[in-house]
């Protein structure tokens, strides 16, 4: 990362930042979250297939429960969308700084 000539840190290393980084990071983290989501969405579309391979489910109901689930999918996938554009806006945001210190320096 660049240093600007008024500043002595750069973003990752600067204290003043410090509370901004830890929200970040925290967003960041949270990502996970949705991994376990996805990870339970397969569980429940391999149990809808096998029940309606093995005739315990009706292929009528998988199928309606099938469009749900994408749609859950879906919603998962936008929240991914808006958490990563707001994890670049700060990024952008922090770049806009240095560059703003760089002007006026």
């Amino acid at each position: 990362m660049v240093v600007g000539p008024v500043q002595t840190h750069c973003y990752q290393h600067d204290p003043d930042r410090s509370q901004e980084r830890r929200r970040n990071a925290s967003r960041g983290g949270k990502s996970k979250s949705s991994g376990g989501e996805l990870l339970d969405l397969k569980r429940q579309l391999k149990g809808l297939a096998a029940g309606v391979l093995d005739g315990s489910v009706d292929r009528g109901a998988a199928a309606v429960a099938n469009q749900l689930l994408n749609t859950v999918v879906r919603v998962v996938e936008q929240q991914r969308k808006i958490r990563e554009t707001e994890e670049l806006a700060a990024r952008l945001e922090a770049l806009e700084e240095v560059l703003k210190g760089r002007r006026a320096g």
